[in-house]
């Protein structure tokens, strides 16, 4: 069943009539991370208004594999449950040389989280209940459709918009303006900045097939595949993911010279996908042509401008990169930008998103950029290679490991961040939060669900967590006046330590550990987490 691409409508803003007052955060572009940023700072009290030149949802699938961390971002912006109870979960990724499987791995084998490795949806359905979501928020997000944004100028206290729409143009003034509009981003174009970085000449086909016989064969649990040199392709690459609604996502690897405009035609899509599905009746759902690029701005934060997510960075498809590292920015960037306007931090904590993501979006690109040259060697000796480990692979261990075929996304670390404490723990600073399953007095719920939002410090067995202003306490096998938890099945005791307790900043990444934990060390950790001087505490 085709997606219904339902518009949404456009309501005249009040700019076309009068002068509005000046928006505190202005997004533009209302994808998934545009909309997610606008979800992050309403859940903080902030308001923003979203500005897009559409009124309908992606067209095609886009981005499908949403990764474990991004879920539990999405789980305290509010959708992350409704993502999986409608995505198809999956963890186990299987490679093929040939017709021959020469290596299978398990992305998450332990249990004891909320979220899975993955859930495969489409972009459509996560833009469509990010919508929903942003609509929650009638007095803190101002979503406009059909706004298209054809000029701004960085006034040095804030930025002047100038905005089209079917019934004219107005101005509008925001403190911050939040570039969201994608990889061919017209902010960035309007500035003149240029990204940096590598663009290859292989090139991929996507289609995307609706089939009610599933072409993973006797698999029943749905899996990723990814051949290099099938049959049914010889000579190049070749990817399988399931989606919902009994869409099923094909890449194949094109030839370098290889003319998008022909390749993407049902003529040349057609028997593609018949050489590899057989006589299963299917429909083409949607087919594009795209090229590997993996690249970045130089700087992320330009005075009041700031660029997030695609229009920030650019990474290959293999892997799951690119919509999961745009959240992450999301993250990231929002307790940040709603401190500053709060007026509890200053220009250092915005300038720290640059610092922070630019490192994350530096680390994908790496991942991606190998598996790119893995996948599509450039000199003798880059294929040499690639030719030996596929022969070593059908029967030796140490082989399988260096297949690649896109690293995928696991959260990014920052552990040489400036923001962190330093320190030695299981779960060192700077890492994201490690899942576990938890019972308190309201009945079971999760790790993940208590330390994202705000400053938390979480106590792990027999340590005390002090008082700190600003920051919440929370108890694991503990027994004391603030919220207490058991971890059940002793998950957590054995992922973070015992007699251990941790500083989690807002987006879930801890800040400082600590074994005998103070007043004045929380506070101290607490202020550096916040870009600012550590102070004594009086």
């Amino acid at each position: 069943m085709a997606y219904d691409y339902a518009p949404y409508p456009f309501i005249a803003p009040p700019g076309l009539t009068e002068t509005e007052p000046r928006h505190p955060v202005a997004i533009i572009g209302a994808g998934p991370i545009g909309l997610a940023l606008a979800i992050d700072l309403a859940q903080r009290g902030i308001k923003s208004v979203v500005l897009d030149d559409n009124n309908v949802v992606s067209v095609g699938s886009r981005a499908i594999c949403w990764a474990k961390r991004t879920l539990e971002i999405f789980d305290r912006l509010g959708v992350g449950e409704r993502m999986l109870e409608k995505g198809v979960t999956w963890k186990i990724g299987r490679q093929f040389h040939g017709s021959e499987e020469v290596y299978s791995f398990d992305l998450l084998p332990d249990d004891g989280h909320k979220y899975p490795a993955f859930i495969n949806l489409q972009q459509y359905y996560v833009e469509e209940y990010l919508i929903q979501r942003a609509q929650e928020f009638h007095d803190l997000i101002d979503l406009r459709f059909k706004n298209k944004v054809t000029a701004h100028e960085d006034k040095g206290d804030h930025v002047r918009l100038t905005v089209d729409t079917p019934e004219g143009s107005y101005s509008l003034e925001t403190d911050w303006y939040i570039a969201c509009d994608g990889a061919g981003s017209a902010t960035r174009e309007r500035m003149g900045l240029s990204f940096e970085g590598q663009t290859f000449q292989e090139q991929f086909l996507i289609a995307d097939i609706e089939m009610e016989d599933s072409p993973f064969g006797d698999h029943a649990v749905p899996e990723r595949w990814f051949w290099f040199d099938p049959p049914f392709h010889p000579g190049k690459s070749a990817l399988l993911h399931m989606q919902p609604d009994n869409i099923y996502r094909i890449d194949l690897q094109l030839d370098v010279d290889a003319d998008a405009q022909t390749e993407a035609t049902e003529e040349k899509v057609l028997p593609r996908i018949k050489a590899i599905v057989g006589d299963k009746p299917f429909r083409l759902d949607w087919m594009s042509v795209y090229k590997f690029r993996c690249i970045k701005l130089d700087q992320f934060v330009h005075g009041r401008v700031i660029f997030v997510g695609d229009s920030a960075h650019v990474v290959s498809p293999f892997g799951a990169r690119g919509g999961n590292g745009g959240i992450q920015d999301v993250d990231n960037l929002g307790w940040k930008l709603a401190a500053l306007l709060q007026g509890k931090a200053d220009g250092k904590l915005i300038q720290s998103y640059h610092d922070e993501r630019s490192h994350g979006s530096a680390e994908n690109i790496l991942n991606s950029s190998r598996a790119t040259n893995f996948m599509t060697p450039k000199t003798p000796i880059e294929g040499l290679f690639r030719a030996e480990t596929l022969r070593l692979a059908h029967n030796q261990p140490f082989a399988q490991k260096l297949l690649n075929s896109g690293r995928l996304s696991v959260p990014c670390s920052l552990e040489h961040s400036a923001l962190q404490t330093p320190g030695i723990a299981p779960i060192a600073p700077g890492r994201a939060a490690v899942d576990a399953p938890l019972t308190g007095p309201d009945g079971d719920s999760w790790l993940i669900e208590h330390v994202q939002g705000r400053f938390t410090l979480v106590g792990f067995g027999d340590v005390a967590l002090p008082e700190v202003e600003g920051v919440a306490r929370i108890g694991i096998n503990q027994r004391a006046d603030y919220p207490c938890f058991t971890a059940k099945a002793n998950h957590a005791i054995r992922r973070y330590g015992a007699n251990m307790a941790y500083l989690f900043r807002p987006d879930g990444h801890v800040c400082a550990a600590f074994t005998r934990p103070d007043a004045n060390d929380i506070q101290m950790a607490m202020q550096r987490a916040m870009a600012q001087t550590p102070q004594e505490v009086a």
